[in-house]
Protein backbone atom coordinates (compact mmCIF):
# COMPACT_ATOMS: atom_id res chain seq x y z
CA UNK A 1 0.00 0.00 0.00
CA UNK A 2 1.64 3.27 -1.09
CA UNK A 3 1.84 6.29 1.18
CA UNK A 4 -0.60 9.11 0.51
CA UNK A 5 2.16 11.50 -0.56
CA UNK A 6 3.25 9.22 -3.42
CA UNK A 7 2.05 10.21 -6.93
CA UNK A 8 -1.69 10.08 -7.58
CA UNK A 9 -3.59 9.41 -10.77
CA UNK A 10 -6.68 11.04 -9.25
CA UNK A 11 -8.63 11.98 -6.16
CA UNK A 12 -12.14 10.57 -5.72
CA UNK A 13 -14.98 12.39 -3.96
CA UNK A 14 -18.78 12.09 -3.95
CA UNK A 15 -20.94 15.20 -4.32
CA UNK A 16 -23.01 15.77 -1.15
CA UNK A 17 -26.72 15.11 -1.41
CA UNK A 18 -27.82 13.38 1.84
CA UNK A 19 -29.33 16.08 4.08
CA UNK A 20 -29.33 13.95 7.27
CA UNK A 21 -25.53 13.94 7.17
CA UNK A 22 -25.60 17.70 7.80
CA UNK A 23 -28.96 18.25 9.52
CA UNK A 24 -30.22 21.72 8.64
CA UNK A 25 -26.89 22.65 7.04
CA UNK A 26 -26.71 20.86 3.70
CA UNK A 27 -27.02 24.06 1.64
CA UNK A 28 -23.45 25.38 2.15
CA UNK A 29 -21.76 21.97 1.90
CA UNK A 30 -21.68 21.64 -1.93
CA UNK A 31 -19.91 25.00 -2.04
CA UNK A 32 -17.23 23.61 0.29
CA UNK A 33 -16.83 20.66 -2.07
CA UNK A 34 -16.49 23.05 -5.00
CA UNK A 35 -13.69 24.81 -3.14
CA UNK A 36 -11.99 21.46 -2.57
CA UNK A 37 -12.16 20.65 -6.28
CA UNK A 38 -10.92 24.15 -7.15
CA UNK A 39 -7.83 23.54 -5.02
CA UNK A 40 -7.14 20.00 -6.22
CA UNK A 41 -8.00 19.90 -9.91
CA UNK A 42 -5.03 21.94 -11.07
CA UNK A 43 -2.73 19.35 -9.47
CA UNK A 44 -4.50 16.09 -10.28
CA UNK A 45 -7.70 14.86 -11.85
CA UNK A 46 -10.74 14.77 -9.57
CA UNK A 47 -13.23 11.95 -10.13
CA UNK A 48 -16.63 12.98 -8.73
CA UNK A 49 -19.45 10.54 -8.04
CA UNK A 50 -22.94 12.05 -8.35
CA UNK A 51 -25.95 10.26 -6.90
CA UNK A 52 -28.30 11.26 -9.74
CA UNK A 53 -28.22 13.32 -12.90
CA UNK A 54 -29.68 16.29 -11.03
CA UNK A 55 -26.86 16.02 -8.47
CA UNK A 56 -24.38 16.01 -11.36
CA UNK A 57 -25.99 19.16 -12.77
CA UNK A 58 -25.73 20.86 -9.38
CA UNK A 59 -22.07 19.86 -9.17
CA UNK A 60 -21.33 21.17 -12.66
CA UNK A 61 -23.03 24.51 -11.93
CA UNK A 62 -21.12 25.08 -8.69
CA UNK A 63 -17.81 24.03 -10.22
CA UNK A 64 -18.37 26.44 -13.11
CA UNK A 65 -19.13 29.19 -10.57
CA UNK A 66 -15.75 28.44 -8.99
CA UNK A 67 -14.08 28.63 -12.44
CA UNK A 68 -12.93 25.02 -12.32
CA UNK A 69 -11.55 23.79 -15.63
CA UNK A 70 -13.77 20.91 -16.86
CA UNK A 71 -10.64 19.14 -18.11
CA UNK A 72 -9.54 18.76 -14.48
CA UNK A 73 -12.49 16.70 -13.26
CA UNK A 74 -15.00 14.06 -14.34
CA UNK A 75 -18.58 13.59 -13.17
CA UNK A 76 -19.96 10.04 -12.86
CA UNK A 77 -23.61 9.29 -12.12
CA UNK A 78 -23.30 6.50 -9.57
CA UNK A 79 -25.86 5.96 -6.77
CA UNK A 80 -24.50 6.08 -3.20
CA UNK A 81 -25.86 6.67 0.28
CA UNK A 82 -23.52 9.05 2.11
CA UNK A 83 -20.40 9.35 0.08
CA UNK A 84 -17.67 9.37 2.76
CA UNK A 85 -15.42 7.76 0.20
CA UNK A 86 -12.39 7.26 2.45
CA UNK A 87 -14.42 4.51 4.09
CA UNK A 88 -16.72 3.16 1.38
CA UNK A 89 -14.36 3.06 -1.61
CA UNK A 90 -11.62 0.42 -1.90
CA UNK A 91 -8.08 1.01 -0.71
CA UNK A 92 -5.89 1.20 -3.81
CA UNK A 93 -2.69 -0.83 -3.59
CA UNK A 94 0.06 -1.80 -6.03
CA UNK A 95 0.41 -5.37 -7.25
CA UNK A 96 3.81 -7.02 -7.72
CA UNK A 97 4.27 -5.27 -11.06
CA UNK A 98 3.29 -1.84 -9.70
CA UNK A 99 -0.19 -1.74 -11.22
CA UNK A 100 -3.07 -0.37 -9.10
CA UNK A 101 -5.43 -2.94 -7.60
CA UNK A 102 -8.58 -2.20 -5.59
CA UNK A 103 -8.75 -3.82 -2.14
CA UNK A 104 -12.50 -3.72 -1.55
CA UNK A 105 -13.40 -4.09 2.12
CA UNK A 106 -16.89 -4.99 3.28
CA UNK A 107 -18.59 -1.76 4.34
CA UNK A 108 -21.23 -1.78 7.08
CA UNK A 109 -21.60 1.99 7.68
CA UNK A 110 -19.51 1.93 10.85
CA UNK A 111 -22.08 -0.46 12.37
CA UNK A 112 -24.22 2.62 12.89
CA UNK A 113 -26.67 3.10 9.98
CA UNK A 114 -29.02 0.76 8.18
CA UNK A 115 -29.01 2.40 4.73
CA UNK A 116 -25.61 1.64 3.25
CA UNK A 117 -26.24 -0.88 0.45
CA UNK A 118 -25.35 1.64 -2.27
CA UNK A 119 -22.15 2.67 -0.51
CA UNK A 120 -21.24 -1.00 -0.12
CA UNK A 121 -21.32 -1.37 -3.93
CA UNK A 122 -19.31 1.77 -4.70
CA UNK A 123 -16.13 -0.25 -5.19
CA UNK A 124 -17.65 -2.04 -8.17
CA UNK A 125 -18.35 1.32 -9.80
CA UNK A 126 -14.76 2.43 -9.19
CA UNK A 127 -13.48 -0.79 -10.76
CA UNK A 128 -15.72 -0.27 -13.79
CA UNK A 129 -14.63 3.34 -14.27
CA UNK A 130 -10.90 2.78 -13.74
CA UNK A 131 -10.52 -0.68 -15.21
CA UNK A 132 -8.42 -1.70 -12.19
CA UNK A 133 -8.85 -5.25 -10.91
CA UNK A 134 -10.81 -5.64 -7.68
CA UNK A 135 -10.00 -8.04 -4.86
CA UNK A 136 -11.95 -8.70 -1.65
CA UNK A 137 -9.72 -9.20 1.42
CA UNK A 138 -10.85 -12.20 3.46
CA UNK A 139 -10.45 -13.03 7.14
CA UNK A 140 -7.67 -15.54 7.85
CA UNK A 141 -10.01 -17.51 10.13
CA UNK A 142 -12.49 -18.25 7.33
CA UNK A 143 -15.04 -15.74 8.59
CA UNK A 144 -15.65 -14.08 5.22
CA UNK A 145 -14.79 -10.60 3.96
CA UNK A 146 -13.01 -8.16 6.23
CA UNK A 147 -15.01 -5.15 7.43
CA UNK A 148 -12.66 -2.16 7.37
CA UNK A 149 -12.66 1.54 6.47
CA UNK A 150 -9.88 3.56 4.88
CA UNK A 151 -10.00 6.08 7.71
CA UNK A 152 -9.00 3.33 10.14
CA UNK A 153 -5.60 2.65 8.57
CA UNK A 154 -2.48 4.75 8.03
CA UNK A 155 0.73 3.68 6.27
CA UNK A 156 4.18 5.10 5.68
CA UNK A 157 4.36 3.28 2.33
CA UNK A 158 7.34 1.25 3.53
CA UNK A 159 5.61 -1.53 5.44
CA UNK A 160 4.72 0.35 8.65
CA UNK A 161 1.11 0.79 9.72
CA UNK A 162 -0.87 2.61 12.40
CA UNK A 163 -4.36 1.72 13.66
CA UNK A 164 -6.27 2.16 16.93
CA UNK A 165 -7.43 -0.44 19.41
CA UNK A 166 -10.65 1.51 19.93
CA UNK A 167 -11.67 1.07 16.31
CA UNK A 168 -10.54 -2.47 15.53
CA UNK A 169 -10.48 -4.26 18.89
CA UNK A 170 -12.88 -2.44 21.23
CA UNK A 171 -15.50 -2.51 18.48
CA UNK A 172 -14.60 -5.88 17.00
CA UNK A 173 -18.13 -7.21 17.51
CA UNK A 174 -19.52 -4.43 15.31
CA UNK A 175 -16.96 -4.99 12.56
CA UNK A 176 -15.33 -8.41 12.61
CA UNK A 177 -16.60 -10.59 15.49
CA UNK A 178 -13.85 -12.85 16.77
CA UNK A 179 -11.04 -11.34 14.72
CA UNK A 180 -7.98 -10.90 16.92
CA UNK A 181 -5.11 -8.44 16.89
CA UNK A 182 -2.99 -11.13 15.25
CA UNK A 183 -5.74 -11.76 12.70
CA UNK A 184 -5.86 -8.11 11.69
CA UNK A 185 -2.09 -8.01 11.35
CA UNK A 186 -2.26 -11.08 9.10
CA UNK A 187 -4.83 -9.30 6.89
CA UNK A 188 -2.58 -6.26 6.68
CA UNK A 189 0.41 -8.42 5.71
CA UNK A 190 -1.46 -10.48 3.15
CA UNK A 191 -3.35 -7.73 1.35
CA UNK A 192 -1.50 -4.46 2.04
CA UNK A 193 2.14 -5.51 2.29
CA UNK A 194 2.44 -4.40 5.92
CA UNK A 195 5.42 -5.66 7.90
CA UNK A 196 4.68 -4.04 11.25
CA UNK A 197 1.60 -2.51 12.90
CA UNK A 198 1.62 0.11 15.67
CA UNK A 199 -1.52 0.00 17.81
CA UNK A 200 -2.56 3.35 19.26
CA UNK A 201 -5.34 3.60 21.84
CA UNK A 202 -8.35 5.85 21.32
CA UNK A 203 -9.36 8.34 18.64
CA UNK A 204 -10.54 11.88 19.27
CA UNK A 205 -13.61 13.01 21.18
CA UNK A 206 -16.71 13.25 18.99
CA UNK A 207 -15.58 10.70 16.40
CA UNK A 208 -18.60 8.54 15.56
CA UNK A 209 -16.44 6.02 13.63
CA UNK A 210 -15.16 4.53 16.91
CA UNK A 211 -11.65 5.90 16.77
CA UNK A 212 -10.39 6.30 13.21
CA UNK A 213 -6.67 6.91 12.99
CA UNK A 214 -6.96 9.71 10.42
CA UNK A 215 -8.19 12.19 13.02
CA UNK A 216 -5.26 11.67 15.36
CA UNK A 217 -2.02 10.40 13.77
CA UNK A 218 -0.60 10.66 10.25
CA UNK A 219 2.69 9.79 8.60
CA UNK A 220 4.22 12.72 6.73
CA UNK A 221 7.31 10.79 5.59
CA UNK A 222 8.48 7.21 6.19
CA UNK A 223 9.78 7.90 9.70
CA UNK A 224 7.86 10.96 10.90
CA UNK A 225 4.39 11.09 12.46
CA UNK A 226 2.28 14.13 13.23
CA UNK A 227 0.11 13.43 16.26
CA UNK A 228 -2.90 15.51 17.28
CA UNK A 229 -2.15 16.54 20.85
CA UNK A 230 -4.29 18.45 23.34
CA UNK A 231 -2.32 20.34 25.98
CA UNK A 232 -5.26 21.24 28.26
CA UNK A 233 -5.49 18.56 31.00
CA UNK A 234 -9.17 19.40 31.47
CA UNK A 235 -9.95 18.28 27.90
CA UNK A 236 -10.59 14.55 27.36
CA UNK A 237 -8.40 14.68 24.25
CA UNK A 238 -5.42 15.39 26.52
CA UNK A 239 -5.55 11.95 28.15
CA UNK A 240 -6.10 10.22 24.83
CA UNK A 241 -3.33 12.04 22.99
CA UNK A 242 -0.84 11.61 25.85
CA UNK A 243 -1.52 7.87 25.80
CA UNK A 244 -1.02 7.71 22.03
CA UNK A 245 2.22 9.66 22.33
CA UNK A 246 3.41 7.12 24.90
CA UNK A 247 2.41 4.18 22.69
CA UNK A 248 4.43 5.49 19.75
CA UNK A 249 7.45 6.03 22.02
CA UNK A 250 7.17 2.44 23.29
CA UNK A 251 6.61 0.92 19.84
CA UNK A 252 10.32 0.63 19.13
CA UNK A 253 9.80 1.99 15.64
CA UNK A 254 12.22 4.92 16.19
CA UNK A 255 9.80 7.43 14.76
CA UNK A 256 10.13 11.18 14.98
CA UNK A 257 6.88 12.62 16.39
CA UNK A 258 5.65 16.16 15.80
CA UNK A 259 2.62 17.34 17.77
CA UNK A 260 -0.22 19.05 15.95
CA UNK A 261 -2.61 21.14 18.07
CA UNK A 262 -6.32 20.59 18.27
CA UNK A 263 -8.59 23.56 17.60
CA UNK A 264 -10.77 24.66 20.49
CA UNK A 265 -13.82 22.39 20.79
CA UNK A 266 -16.32 22.82 17.96
CA UNK A 267 -19.85 22.38 19.31
CA UNK A 268 -23.19 22.09 17.52
CA UNK A 269 -26.53 21.59 19.30
CA UNK A 270 -24.68 20.52 22.42
CA UNK A 271 -22.64 17.91 20.55
CA UNK A 272 -18.85 18.02 20.36
CA UNK A 273 -17.67 17.44 16.81
CA UNK A 274 -14.47 15.64 15.72
CA UNK A 275 -12.59 18.77 14.65
CA UNK A 276 -8.96 17.89 13.98
CA UNK A 277 -6.24 19.33 11.79
CA UNK A 278 -4.91 15.78 11.37
CA UNK A 279 -7.71 15.12 8.89
CA UNK A 280 -5.67 16.82 6.15
CA UNK A 281 -5.36 15.29 2.67
CA UNK A 282 -2.10 15.04 0.69
CA UNK A 283 -2.39 15.29 -3.10
CA UNK A 284 0.10 15.96 -5.90
CA UNK A 285 1.98 19.16 -5.01
CA UNK A 286 -0.70 20.27 -2.52
CA UNK A 287 -2.00 19.55 0.99
CA UNK A 288 -5.50 20.66 1.91
CA UNK A 289 -6.08 21.23 5.62
CA UNK A 290 -9.36 21.71 7.53
CA UNK A 291 -9.56 25.03 9.36
CA UNK A 292 -12.00 26.08 12.06
CA UNK A 293 -11.89 29.89 12.49
CA UNK A 294 -9.50 29.29 15.36
CA UNK A 295 -6.28 30.97 16.44
CA UNK A 296 -4.58 27.56 16.15
CA UNK A 297 -5.38 27.36 12.43
CA UNK A 298 -2.22 29.30 11.67
CA UNK A 299 -0.07 27.06 13.89
CA UNK A 300 -1.39 23.94 12.16
CA UNK A 301 -0.91 25.35 8.66
CA UNK A 302 2.62 26.49 9.47
CA UNK A 303 3.59 23.12 10.92
CA UNK A 304 2.24 21.22 7.92
CA UNK A 305 4.03 23.64 5.58
CA UNK A 306 7.28 22.62 7.30
CA UNK A 307 6.30 18.95 6.99
CA UNK A 308 5.62 19.16 3.26
CA UNK A 309 8.21 21.50 1.71
CA UNK A 310 7.52 22.05 -1.96
CA UNK A 311 3.79 21.43 -1.61
CA UNK A 312 1.19 24.16 -1.53
CA UNK A 313 -0.67 24.24 1.81
CA UNK A 314 -4.31 25.30 1.46
CA UNK A 315 -6.75 25.74 4.31
CA UNK A 316 -10.38 24.76 3.66
CA UNK A 317 -13.03 26.18 6.00
CA UNK A 318 -14.52 23.13 7.75
CA UNK A 319 -16.79 24.40 10.54
CA UNK A 320 -19.89 23.53 8.53
CA UNK A 321 -18.29 20.42 7.02
CA UNK A 322 -17.46 18.84 10.39
CA UNK A 323 -21.15 18.93 11.34
CA UNK A 324 -21.25 15.83 9.11
CA UNK A 325 -18.74 14.24 11.57
CA UNK A 326 -15.88 14.23 9.07
CA UNK A 327 -13.75 16.60 7.01
CA UNK A 328 -11.22 16.49 4.17
CA UNK A 329 -9.52 13.13 4.57
CA UNK A 330 -12.80 11.41 5.39
CA UNK A 331 -14.51 12.56 2.18
CA UNK A 332 -11.64 11.78 -0.22
CA UNK A 333 -9.88 8.67 -1.50
CA UNK A 334 -6.70 8.71 -3.55
CA UNK A 335 -6.08 6.62 -6.63
CA UNK A 336 -2.30 6.11 -6.73
CA UNK A 337 -0.52 6.27 -10.04
CA UNK A 338 1.16 3.06 -11.22
CA UNK A 339 4.46 2.47 -9.44
CA UNK A 340 7.62 2.52 -11.47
Amino acid sequence: MPAEWEPHAATWIAWPHHEPDWPGKLEPIPWVYAEIVRALHVHERVEILCHTQSVAEDARAKLEAHHCNPEGYNLHVVPYDRGWLRDSLPTVVHDASGKPTLASWRFNAWAKYDNYSLDADAGKAMARITGHPLMEPMRPDGGGRVVLEGGAIETNGAGLFMVTEECLLSNVQERNPGLTREGYEQVFRDYLGVERTIWLGEGCVGDDTHGHIDDIARFIDPWTVVLAHEEDPADENHRRSADNLRRIALSGAELRVLTLPYPRPVMMDGQRLPASYANFYVANDIVIVPTFNDKRDRDALNLLAECFPGREIVGIHAVDLVWGLGTLHCLSQQEPAPAR
